[in-house]
């Protein structure tokens, strides 16, 4: 089955499910994406080392010559199956239009959470022949599921099965964490962009609150970029490791005790799933698509209400006071996260697009 799989962007979670389906007998995997044009010492060739790839540029993603070439792509590949990401790129929706390939199936992923904006409301009208040229949508959990239904997609075209994450590469940080000298981290991890839609304000405000009323506070980790870097400069106990590379993760998950994210949105957040995957506790907010699947209150975690400071404080105090309760939550955390992993990603992405090729 020759699969072209056109994404949305290079990361090290997808990159190794890739390479988890492209070792796979019967499989021939092209993963296509439009170069990213970003400020950062992000190295997509070398998070894609073993995935058999191919990339145009990003001014390429809105233009009727950047459909011409992905077309090239796809018939030099004499792809069964084509996925595309949404309708994130125009030349994306004018390949599945494409009347030279109309006898290739498509299926398409999406993460977008039902939220019943004017958008969402007009979206049927805006992209409704896209969604019906479709053979299956494949969404990562339960909201996205929503609005795929929301949209007129029939149910028995979705699928969740959109995302995975390099799980045996994080699992034994679970095990390593309780044997390392000092015991378990005493330490508060967060990953992200330092961004308005990451709240990372929010976090700050909760944190500083949570030193106040805790006796020998965690530290706060930070690892990201953005244009909140500013606000993380001079604060008392917070840590900021601006960015850092994939490979480079697992040690800074291996040095924290919990993971904190306080996104006001946040589709369906890997970080939380890598999190648990590593064995970690998740504090996050109810925006956190992910954690409908992956936290469970006073379980393997606690979600909190957005964008709310003394909820999000709370939530770290009652951390703080279940210290030695967090190796249980995070061996929990693992077994939500086993599911996600790039082997059961790459199990249901061979067994859906064989139904289409079918």
């Amino acid at each position: 089955m020759r699969v072209a799989i056109c994404w949305g962007g290079v990361s090290g979670y997808m990159a190794a499910c890739w390479r988890a389906l492209a070792a796979r007998q019967g499989i021939d995997l092209l993963v296509f994406n439009f170069q990213r044009q970003i400020d950062t010492a992000f190295n997509d060739e070398q998070v894609m080392a073993g995935v058999p790839h191919a990339t145009l540029p990003i001014d390429q993603a809105d233009s009727a010559a950047g459909a011409t070439a992905l077309r090239k792509i796809i018939l030099d590949h004499k792809a069964d199956v084509v996925s595309l990401s949404g309708w994130i790129h125009p030349a994306y929706v004018e390949v599945a239009r494409d009347p030279a390939l109309a006898k290739i199936p498509f299926v398409m992923v999406m993460d977008t959470p039902l939220r019943r904006t004017w958008r969402q409301k007009l979206a049927r009208l805006k992209i409704g022949s896209y969604l019906d040229r479709m053979s299956r949508v494949i969404v990562p959990g339960e909201r996205a599921w929503q609005l795929a239904k929301y949209l007129g997609v029939p149910e028995e075209k979705i699928r969740r099965a959109m995302y995975g994450v390099d799980y045996h590469e994080l699992q034994p940080l679970h095990a390593q964490r309780i044997n390392r000298g000092g015991g378990w981290p005493r330490r508060f991890l967060f990953i992200g962009r330092y961004a308005q839609e990451k709240r990372v304000d929010v976090l700050l405000d909760a944190y500083a609150k949570y030193r106040t009323q805790a006796q020998d506070p965690f530290p706060l980790t930070c690892c990201g970029m953005g244009p909140m870097k500013h606000l993380l400069a001079g604060r008392e106990g917070v840590e900021d490791l601006g960015f850092v590379q994939p490979a480079e993760m697992p040690r800074n998950m291996l040095n924290a005790g919990a993971l904190v994210l306080s996104s006001e949105y946040d589709p369906w957040p890997l970080v939380v799933v890598e999190a648990c995957a590593a064995g970690l506790p998740v504090v996050c907010t109810e925006a956190c698509g992910s954690a409908v699947e992956l936290v469970r209150n006073d379980y393997s975690g606690m979600t909190v209400a957005t964008a709310n400071v003394d909820a999000l404080a709370a939530a770290m105090r009652w951390v703080h006071d279940r210290h030695a309760q967090l190796p249980e939550m995070g061996a929990r955390a693992q077994q939500f996260a086993a599911a996600y992993s790039a082997q059961a990603w790459a199990d249901r992405w061979e067994r859906i697009l064989g139904e289409v090729v079918r």
